[in-house]
């Protein structure tokens, strides 16, 4: 049948459904929110936690298994690693943000090749990548700026630190309440307990960056934890997470053990695990040290576990994404929409369920053997079939991405965005009156979005909003989501924005009927940090 033309805004409309590296891999796959614990500042004298100065038996050596696979890269393919911080001042030189986020998970996978990861790695089995090269990730994090910010900054217990410990097969949390000040941390730490950092990208703009960057590469909110352990002990027991985790190695070397999901229930699951005892988890199909430069990925369900070795401390940061971003996570949102459209269109979904049908239907009535159950269930079953043809897709993708928007960390711009958006313009006071203020924004001024996925158009009952990301907090969920309407004649020509990226276009060549309209939602965009500019921003 052919389809119809139907504009922006009736379409918008219809969807509201409602050295040389070593890679090793190994082993192919297999509920609770994660914890953090409350508890109270443990008396000094009785439960600060001593040292273990036990020695592992097992240490750089993988455990055996018929689906390890051993690989030697090297730099062969002529590749030559740059440092963090040069790699991010050329990343700030690429014209395409999605570009930036292609070639800044190269860097961070290397010498692993991207597509090889996706197709043999991703969501499937964990990879260890060791390179002999302890400054691979030097910039990204340190135990100085640790303490840099515990000093400066307002750190709280419970929301932005938590101190743990594991001993003995007892996980516990220690979080004193109030400010986190380095007295009282450290303290900790020379007791032997874990320090871990909630959200570091609040406080580190290196941390900030990475992941502002990576999350466009995943679609998915990207998080960190940072983890900082004293020699010879655990912070954690064993558990799985409901993540895509890749330990960073940055200080220090920690021994990891991995394990297979204990079943294929908890294959790829939708919330993380609790704690589990040893005895629960059967033995490891990797057994590794993880040395400064070092990365290890594994996918959600992995059961895991990382101790210190006596003679040293460790400081990794663990980058995660695709939570809750599964087919389930994605029809959760689809059918109730789509069952709400069939009972509207439909007369079949609207017909009265039987008379009797408690009479034989329900657990107590299981296992009746009765013709009118198996007419019941058959009648259900072509009704879920049916369902499919009312599914509005597009609608509950864009709830979906809504979300994520929601999730995201804000840009970090460049020199050259900065310079050319609205945070390089040049109003300011001077003699005694602010001057400047006004940008002159014509039709011939050539603008662009700021990033490839910073805005979306998705519909909301009888408007359409645009869903944003430049205004949002570093803290996750600090602030509501962003967001504003988009008038019916600005519609066409924000879709046609988001679609010409990364290509700069001219105000006038925006689809708007009218010249005032035109420049009345680039002036818009401009406020609110969309788009910027191909030339940078000047007094007039």
């Amino acid at each position: 049948m052919e389809r119809k033309h139907m504009s922006a805004f009736s379409i918008y409309q219809s969807l509201t459904g409602g050295t040389a590296p070593k890679v090793q891999v190994d082993a192919p796959p297999a509920k609770k929110t994660k914890k953090k614990g409350n508890g109270i500042q443990p008396n000094k004298k009785t439960n600060k936690k001593k040292r273990s100065k036990h020695v592992l038996k097992s240490t750089a050596k993988p455990s055996s298994s018929d689906n390890v696979e051993m690989c030697v890269n090297g730099n062969s393919d002529g590749f030559d690693s740059p440092a963090l911080e040069s790699l991010l001042k050329d990343l700030a030189k690429v014209n395409n943000s999605r570009e930036r986020a292609n070639r800044l998970f190269q860097w961070f996978i290397h010498p692993v090749q991207d597509k090889s990861f996706f197709r043999d790695n991703w969501e499937k089995k964990p990879i260890l990548i060791q390179r002999q090269n302890p400054d691979y990730y030097k910039g990204l994090f340190s135990t100085a700026e640790f303490d840099c910010i515990l000093r400066n900054d307002d750190v709280q217990y419970g929301v932005n630190l938590d101190v743990t410990s594991y001993t003995n097969g007892k996980r516990e949390t220690h979080n004193p309440p109030g400010r986190a000040l380095p007295y009282t941390v450290w303290d900790f730490y020379e007791s032997g307990c874990s320090l871990r950092m909630l959200n570091p990208q609040a406080f580190s703009s290196t941390v900030w960056q990475v992941l502002s960057i990576l999350q466009e590469k995943f679609g998915s909110m990207a998080g960190a934890n940072v983890y900082l352990t004293p020699p010879g002990t655990q912070g954690f027991a064993p558990h799985y997470d409901d993540i895509e985790a890749f330990v960073v190695q940055l200080e220090g070397k920690k021994h990891w053990r991995v394990y297979n999901p204990r079943s294929e229930d908890e294959v790829l699951p939708l919330v993380s695990s609790p704690n589990f005892s040893q005895a629960e988890i059967g033995q490891p199909i990797m057994d590794v040290v993880l040395e400064a430069g070092d990365l290890l990925y594994f996918p959600r369900g992995f059961i895991h576990q990382g101790d210190c070795l006596p003679d040293a401390h460790s400081l990794h940061i663990t980058v995660s994404s695709y939570q809750r971003n599964s087919w389930g996570d994605l029809l959760l949102k689809l059918m109730p929409a789509a069952l709400e459209i069939a009972m509207e269109e439909d007369v079949e979904f609207r017909r009265g369920l039987p008379l009797d049908y408690h009479q034989f239907m329900g657990v107590q009535n299981s296992e009746k053997e009765d013709p009118r159950r198996d007419k019941f269930i058959a009648h259900v079953q072509g009704l879920v079939k049916k369902l499919a043809d009312f599914a509005p897709v597009d609608a509950a993708v864009d709830q979906k991405a809504r979300d994520f928007l929601y999730d995201c960390l804000p840009p970090v711009l460049t020199a050259e965005e900065k310079a050319s958006s609205v945070y390089g313009a040049p109003a300011r006071w001077g003699d005694g009156e602010a001057i400047d203020v006004g940008v002159q924004i014509k039709g011939q001024t050539q603008i662009r979005l700021i990033r490839a996925g910073a805005a979306r158009l998705c519909s909301d009952g009888d408007a359409v909003l645009l869903h944003y990301t430049t205004e949002n907090p570093r803290v996750y969920h600090k602030e509501a989501p962003k967001s504003f309407e988009v008038q019916t004649e600005h519609i066409d020509a924000m879709e046609s924005l988001i679609h010409s990226y990364p290509r700069f276009v001219s105000v006038a060549s925006l689809p708007c009927e009218t010249t005032e309209a035109k420049v009345s939602l680039a002036e818009l965009l401009f406020e609110k940090g969309l788009i910027h500019m191909a030339e940078h921003l000047t007094a007039e």
